[in-house]
């Protein structure tokens, strides 16, 4: 039994508060504000006036560390998953972008046993039925409709948590109520379908965007398409990508303000040269260089991923948008975990896994505590 204590921790209002935190084996067993109580039986740990979040989610991760879930490797995954957790990610999906059918299958075999022993909380496949004109750093030789056979072998290890599709390809519509029933979480992105076409996919089931803004048309006073259509759905949570490169301030601020924190999700769409510097990787089959933090293809230019995480993404959020620290670590934490439908983790209280991320004023981290145990 641990007793955290001389921290500062968000309370019912949404300001930091003076408090305490006690952690039994993986959960938080109490909590509260003011004077820590006295407990003979358990350590205690002070923090030095530390400020505590619950752990980051991130529903759109491709790699980090220099190691890639996409590299068909365990040791890359595993590389990835831990430089996230070190930025305070204690819950990620691993995204997958679009490839070959057989490249897909033997990904997905490689990542299932990081799967089952919880170090990844579920596999999301970004493609391959995305639209080729907003397919952005994905491989255009690979998309494709969906074709049921292949659906049903990729849903058949029971783990895909998320699918992003362009619900204007061949059999994707169709594709989105048999998803939901495997349990599958539909997001729409990567599309230029018009207001109609995205109504039409959210009815069917569909309550996920991918990253906001990006890979879709831009907003539009006499065509609202994707972007203003998913931001007005009250049913559809929104990715947002706060490395300020791929959405610039001001629209971070407008989606939030429109939504409100409890429909946004901040993710990093991080590839592996996430915390490994600038230079030369590669995002499945396509070549990609990182100059100054920011990554692009070699041929073409576009987008491809961020090198962002999510300490990073909460710092920005707080210093340059304005956002107030309670919704930034809504969006963070609690939004995800509803999306994941994942009800023990998120917030701050007790019962939940003890999942949390310690800061300096500045917002730094100084640890990260996953299920009750300090991250390395």
């Amino acid at each position: 039994m641990r007793l955290l204590t001389n921290l500062q921790w968000l309370d019912v209002d949404g300001a930091l508060a003076d408090g305490w935190i006690l952690i039994e084996q993986d959960r938080i067993s109490d909590c509260g504000h003011g004077a820590a109580p006295q407990l003979a039986e358990a350590t205690v740990e002070s923090l030095e006036g530390a400020i505590v979040l619950p752990g980051f989610i991130d529903l759109h991760c491709h790699g980090g560390g220099g190691g890639s879930y996409l590299s068909g490797s365990t040791e890359e995954a595993h590389q990835a998953a831990l430089t996230h957790r070190r930025h305070g990610t204690t819950t990620s999906l691993v995204s997958l972008a679009s490839a070959s059918h057989g490249d897909l299958l033997r990904q997905i075999e490689v990542l299932l046993p990081l799967v089952a022993d919880g170090t990844l909380a579920g596999i999301h496949l970004e493609g391959p039925w995305l639209a080729p004109d907003y397919c952005g750093a994905h491989d255009p030789n690979v998309l494709r409709g969906v074709a049921d056979d292949q659906l049903a072998e990729l849903l058949a290890s029971g783990q895909i948590a998320m699918v992003t599709l362009a619900p204007e390809v061949d059999g994707a519509l169709a594709a989105i109520p048999r998803l939901v029933a495997a349990g599958a979480v539909v997001a729409i992105g990567h599309t230029g379908a018009d207001a109609a076409v995205i109504k039409q996919a959210i009815e069917a089931g569909a309550r996920v965007a991918t990253h906001l803004f990006n890979a879709m048309p831009p907003l539009h006073h006499r065509k609202p398409g994707p972007a203003a259509t998913l931001l007005l759905d009250d049913r559809v949570t929104l990715e947002l990508i706060a490395d300020l490169e791929h959405v610039a301030p001001a629209m971070l601020e407008l989606a939030i303000r429109v939504a409100g924190p409890d429909r946004v999700a901040l993710v990093t769409d991080a590839i592996a040269a996430a915390d490994d510097g600038d230079g030369d990787h590669r995002l499945g089959n396509m070549d990609v260089v990182v100059s100054g933090g920011v990554a692009r293809l070699r041929e073409g230019g576009a987008l491809a991923g961020s090198t962002l995480t999510q300490d990073a993404a909460l710092r920005q959020l707080v210093e340059v948008v304005g956002v107030e620290l309670a919704a930034a670590s809504t969006m963070l934490s609690t939004t995800p975990a509803r999306v994941l439908g994942l009800s023990d983790r998120g917030q701050i209280a007790p019962g939940l896994r003890a999942d949390l991320v310690v800061l300096t004023p500045a917002l730094e981290v100084l640890d990260v505590i996953r299920a009750g145990v300090r991250v390395d």
